[in-house]
């Protein structure tokens, strides 16, 4: 019986110690998560790094962007784009635009198409 009470002490403590554990690992997770300021924040530093020394920071194209005819991303003709074929044009590239799929995630990619859906409210 003693056996049986230690056995069952030792798993207890394992589940708690794997809750604890788990609770700690996805908690800070979850928090970066929920802080959309942190992530915009990102977005808007990889979109100043990436996409405004020819788009400009407000989308409306700098002009090094402009003796390249690169269009206005708040213009109604980007702006009605599905997000598909803006994320590839960010992924492949477009004309003289560079393909960003080797240095830019998924992720990244993604979360600049609706930085630029953001910009149309901007003109």
């Amino acid at each position: 019986m003693l056996r049986d009470k230690t056995r069952h002490s030792k798993r207890y403590s394992s589940a708690i110690l794997t809750s604890v554990v788990a609770g700690l690992t996805l908690f800070p997770i979850s928090v970066v998560r929920a802080n959309p300021a942190q992530g915009s924040a990102a977005v808007g530093a990889t979109f100043r790094t990436k996409c405004a020394m020819c788009h400009g920071e407000d989308g409306a194209g700098s002009d090094v962007g402009k003796s390249m005819n690169v269009p206005d991303l708040r213009s109604p003709a980007v702006q009605k784009l599905p997000d598909a074929e803006l994320a590839e044009a960010i992924s492949n590239g477009k004309g003289g635009m560079p393909s960003f799929k080797g240095s830019l995630s998924t992720d990244q990619i993604q979360a600049l198409v609706k930085h630029v859906r953001t910009l149309a409210a901007k003109k």
